[in-house]
């Protein structure tokens, strides 16, 4: 059950909002083998006064129209985040336009037993929703 929250200035259009979600969630069902259904994303539409940072942040140019995303789900391998960040990168651009110096992320790993969802079924052995593809690694996938 990964959460996502999505920071970004107030007054976006439903349909870019939409298309953000849509983005990142094929990401994570590409990358990290989460259920088609496993989808819990916030957006958060933050005033400006309230939405602080330089017009340039490491050397990069920000625009309007940055956002900040959070991802929390359980342990990764550092390959996988990896990979996790650039198809995020990769699906922002494609459906909703946003280029890469406008995206900034970060993940908040929690361990399994911290999760609860009720109807969800998860093998006590590998930690897993019952639902994912097999052969994923040991070390907990089931958020």
């Amino acid at each position: 059950m990964p959460l996502i929250n999505i920071y970004l200035r107030r007054g976006t259009p439903a349909e870019y909002r939409r298309n953000v979600s849509l983005g990142l969630h094929k990401a994570m069902v590409d990358v990290l083998k989460i259920p088609q259904d496993d989808q819990f994303h916030v957006f958060h539409e933050v005033v400006p006064d309230n939405f602080q940072m330089q017009p340039v942040v490491f050397g990069l140019r920000r625009t309007e129209r940055t956002m900040l995303i959070q991802l929390s789900f359980n342990h990764r391998t550092a390959e996988q985040k990896a990979q996790l960040f650039q198809a995020v990168v990769d699906n922002l651009r494609l459906f909703a336009g946003v280029p890469e110096e406008d995206i900034l992320m970060m993940i908040n790993e929690t361990a399994r037993e911290n999760w609860w969802a009720a109807g969800r079924v998860v093998d006590p052995v590998t930690g897993y929703d019952e639902r994912m593809e097999e052969g994923l690694p040991a070390t907990g996938a089931a958020s």
